[in-house]
């Protein structure tokens, strides 16, 4: 099994639009964030290759084909925000090429805002041309009710993005190794009381830490690795991170066994 990291900017990316600051103007590579989103791949026990992305941002088609991905076999949703969801339609190529509907699993209101934004996809019957669409099948995801996709266990877990509830991922193949059980935890401001047993026991927790300043739906850095520690994770990788944090000069002030990601990196 490996874990890639697709994205790990926040919302507006980096380089954000007309800024030039010293992060955005940045020469390291690293400091060139794509919108958060992941990809879980793995071989099942028929020897069948799977992938499972996680979120579909505004960047999707750019993210798979750095990334090379071939397949999609399903999509799981944190949250409903358009940093997250805005890429559905891009899964219409993995459509083409394997040449079946791709399953999409999301809590209540997430799912209804897919079907709103997106009702050339859901209501492909009363398009006016018969035209090149996403085929999906939607699923709606219960909190700790654990998915089995392909010999994969996915576990979704209650977050909180401000007065938001989104969900969590935990993530783990028939036996641990030294990348899963992973939890992925991005866009979050706050853990619940109920939620923390299922970030016990992880090799690998992915966390979001926006900026080093206080924001209203997101952890700041040093909450970030205050809840990182809490949980204590074999390692710990941030995401979602903003134009605040540059890499090289960040990941030098952070506690061992905890580093920034960056677009691009795989685990495992």
């Amino acid at each position: 099994m490996r874990f890639t990291f697709l994205g790990t900017g926040t919302s507006a990316g980096i380089p954000a639009i007309a800024c030039d600051c010293r992060v955005c103007a940045s020469t390291d590579p690293r400091d060139q964030r794509l919108r958060t989103g992941a990809a879980v791949q793995w071989v099942d026990t028929g020897g069948q290759e799977r992938c499972v992305l996680i979120d579909a941002t505004p960047d999707l088609r750019q993210q798979a084909l750095r990334a090379g991905l071939k397949r999609c076999d399903a999509v799981l949703f944190t949250h409903n925000h358009v940093d997250h969801t805005f890429g559905l339609d891009e899964v219409r190529r993995f459509n083409a090429v394997q040449r079946a509907p791709i399953d999409i699993y999301a809590e209540p209101p997430t799912l209804e805002h897919l079907r709103r934004v997106y009702k050339h996809i859901f209501e492909s019957h009363k398009n006016v041309n018969d035209s090149f669409v996403a085929a999906v099948i939607a699923h709606e995801v219960s909190i700790d009710r654990p998915l089995h996709l392909h010999g994969v266990e996915f576990t979704p877990i209650r977050l909180l993005h401000g007065r938001l509830p989104i969900v969590g991922w935990r993530v783990e193949g028939e036996k641990p190794d030294g990348t899963f059980p992973l939890a992925y935890c991005t866009d979050v401001s706050a853990i619940p009381t109920e939620s923390w047993s299922r970030l016990r026991g992880l090799q690998t927790l992915v966390l979001d830490a926006l900026r080093d300043r206080k924001h209203p739906t997101h952890f700041t850095l040093e909450e970030s690795v205050s809840a990182a520690a809490n949980i204590a994770a074999q390692s710990t990788w941030f995401v979602h991170m903003s134009h605040d944090l540059g890499h090289a000069e960040t990941d030098e002030r952070l506690p061992e066994g905890m580093r920034l990601a960056y677009d691009g990196l795989v685990l495992g």
